[in-house]
């Protein structure tokens, strides 16, 4: 008897239905968070999550297509998108791009830059690193006369779309000339795909200069600029900058709390700010999965901070925290009851 009852244990064990993991698709900006967060979830729960760090514009057309139970995207749909595709949109961290840069002789944070400078590079106006323009701004650094080596996104990019709606918002030249988008033509330059695709090919580059999540500079080792701010001050990107520039933001004056925090006042504040978001269905198909995804965001939230930290992202404010899970309320199932609830 004791051993039909073990042999019976072992085949429902065998059978038993095994809990699909996560899925998600999208921006590679917030990657290492979520790749930090899914091994710590994972390890507590038992619950995985396949996120494919494709890009903003991917992450978008997956939800979409709904391929998977969410999309991440760096640029925030509008009002309009949102109800268009019946979506609802959170933002989950806030970190900071990072103008990159591989010279002989330059480390991190000993070179400035500001946002004219970078825009009249990568308009191909500034061709060499001598030039004029940046000497200016560094009177003391022994500067290469190398050409500058412009890279930049290939794939459809919430991180590109940060990047040019700042130097749109320096530059009257960038602006009418290239614009702000995921998606843009630069005139000059080589293309490279995802923050991993732009960290490894600056890092293979002499002279060259791209632009990344604070996260991969670190990761990869590379030189990240000084910025000077929209208060004239030359600031190194830490989670202080980001921090100032994210706290003077009024979350509710944009449908889906999708707040532009590039170029923000404040002598601290970093001017290439930028919070990531997750796009869901409001009516879901998987109504189950859905409710798995919130289940995890909500532990994100709870004991998520201090790996966000670590990794030199700025976690969500309570108050913001408050607002996201407000909005689950619309994320709803059968007979329009909402999915998850506190």
């Amino acid at each position: 008897m004791l051993a039909l009852l073990a042999a019976f244990a072992a085949t429902a064990a065998a059978t038993a239905p095994v809990k699909a993991d996560i899925s998600g698709a999208g921006a590679t900006f917030p990657y290492p968070i979520y790749a930090k967060w899914a091994d710590t979830y994972k390890k507590e729960t038992g619950v995985g999550l396949n996120y494919q760090s494709i890009g903003s514009g991917g992450g978008i057309k997956q939800i979409e297509a709904n391929t998977v139970t969410f999309g991440a995207t760096d640029k925030p749909l509008k009002g309009d998108e949102l109800d268009k595709n019946g979506l609802v949109q959170f933002p989950t961290v806030i970190g900071g791009i990072v103008p990159v840069v591989n010279i002989d002789g330059i480390s991190a944070g000993q070179l400035v830059l500001d946002g004219p400078t970078i825009a009249k590079i990568y308009l191909g106006d500034i061709k060499t690193w001598d030039d004029p323009a940046i000497k200016k701004l560094n009177p003391d650094a022994k500067l290469p006369s190398d050409a500058i080596a412009v890279v930049f996104r290939s794939d459809g990019s919430g991180t590109t779309f940060n990047w040019t709606n700042y130097l749109s918002a320096v530059s009257p030249d960038f602006k009418s000339k290239i614009g702000a988008n995921a998606s843009v033509q630069f005139p000059t330059g080589i293309g490279a795909k995802g923050n991993e695709g732009v960290a490894n090919n600056v890092k293979q580059t002499k002279g060259s200069i791209g632009y990344v999540e604070y996260a991969y500079a670190k990761q990869n080792k590379l030189s990240h600029t000084k910025l000077v701010n929209k208060a004239g001050k030359a600031v190194e990107p830490s989670i202080e900058s980001f921090q100032a520039a994210a706290s003077g933001a009024d979350w509710n004056s944009a449908p889906g709390l999708g707040v532009i925090l590039a170029d923000q006042p404040g002598d601290t504040t970093w001017p290439l700010t930028s919070a990531t978001f997750i796009l869901i269905h409001k009516k879901p198909k998987d109504v189950a999965a859905v409710k798995d995804a919130l289940k995890f965001f909500d532990w994100a939230y709870a004991k998520g901070g201090k790996a966000a930290e670590e990794l030199d992202y700025v976690p969500l404010p309570d108050s913001v925290v408050a607002l996201v899970k407000k909005s689950w309320g619309e994320v709803v199932g059968e007979d329009n009851k909402p999915v998850f609830s506190n």
